[in-house]
């Protein structure tokens, strides 16, 4: 909140810490599971507490990779959860690879440029900038199509081909998705003379969709979806790959918690396949989700093909957690034939 010019109170709501400090507003507090808040027009805040027993379960990919690191969720500063991060990846690697030959630790820009400068702290070895970033290229993962995504990972990175030459390189990103970006990245290292090339991952394997809001549709395209890491790094051409487990990432984020404010769980879905709603990877919704959002699916959208209907019986009640339409009652809608647009 913040006093404006008539000495009243102004107020702001956002995901992230961070756009609440760029406007000049004072951060108040979370808001809690099952919290509504709502403002009038003479700029009263009331807030109820509507669900009384909501529990907190936050996506934990915010704090691998969305969250800008200068944020705060939930009482947990999202840089210092990544040097922590950064710490337990680097003592797996050295449990796993007792005699590694690691030369020189290069993050994959920029979101594992924290976990990563701390991962070559506790390895003792040298912290390189091997990788420059076009910021004019958006996120590749989330990109559609393979061709596309594959095509702009050479337009969003360059290399500094003096860091490479002749060293065993240690990659370190913040996760690997579809394992595009991963094979595209390890192919440019080697183009730039790296003998060896190791890779490593500030998160576990995903190897399950996300239903609740990161793009990744089905388990056919991830990269770790029946595989393991020996033949995820076969396939995306590393000497080795190495995933943090699941356990010390909630650890990572559990250690910056206010003692006051613990966080007890977290929506690790596309690691576990562990649903904080309690849907199963094999329930229709999932299919329902693939059928309509794979890369092939999506290209016959965008070629103006007509995508097949998906026979699914529209009931009233809770579909999986979604409203259904059908059960709006207000006056200006019983007589419509339809509630939405369809997909």
């Amino acid at each position: 909140k913040m006093k404006n010019a008539s000495g009243s109170l102004d107020y702001v709501m956002a995901s992230e810490s961070v756009a609440i400090d760029t406007l000049g507003f004072n951060l108040v507090r979370d808001i809690k599971p099952g919290e509504a808040i709502f403002i009038d027009f003479k700029g009263n805040c009331h807030t109820r507490q509507c669900h009384m027993n909501a529990s907190l379960a936050p996506c934990i990919f915010e704090y691998v990779y969305f969250a800008r690191p200068d944020s705060i969720m939930d009482g947990v500063s999202v840089y210092e959860s990544r040097l922590i991060m950064g710490e337990k990846l680097a003592h797996k690697i050295m449990k796993k690879h007792p005699d590694h030959d690691i030369d020189v630790v290069i993050p994959i820009p920029d979101t594992s440029r924290t976990s990563a400068l701390q991962a070559a702290y506790i390895l003792g070895r040298p912290f390189r900038e091997g990788f420059i970033k076009n910021r004019y290229i958006a996120r590749t993962f989330i990109m559609p199509g393979q061709e596309t995504r594959k095509k702009s990972v050479r337009l969003k990175l360059n290399t500094i081909k003096s860091e490479f030459a002749g060293r065993n390189v240690l990659l370190v990103d913040d996760s690997v998705v579809r394992g595009t970006t991963a094979r595209e990245i390890v192919d440019m290292a080697r183009e730039a003379g790296a003998r060896n090339v190791y890779f490593a991952s500030a998160a576990p394997a995903i190897r399950f969709p996300n239903i609740y809001g990161i793009d990744i549709p089905t388990r056919n395209e991830l990269v770790a979806f029946e595989r393991d890491e020996r033949q995820i790094a076969q396939h995306i051409g590393c000497d080795w790959i190495e995933y943090q487990d699941t356990e010390d990432l909630e650890d990572a984020v559990k250690e910056c918690c206010n003692p006051d404010f613990p966080l007890d769980q977290f929506d690790t879905s596309c690691f576990t396949g562990k649903y904080v709603t309690g849907e199963t990877i094999n329930d229709c919704y999932f299919k329902r989700i693939h059928d309509l959002r794979n890369d092939a699916a999506q290209e016959k959208r965008r070629s103006g093909a007509t995508t097949p209907q998906i026979d699914v019986p529209i009931t009233k009640g809770s579909d999986h957690g979604c409203e259904s339409v059908h059960n709006d009652q207000r006056d200006s809608t019983l007589n419509a034939q339809k509630g939405c647009e369809a997909i």
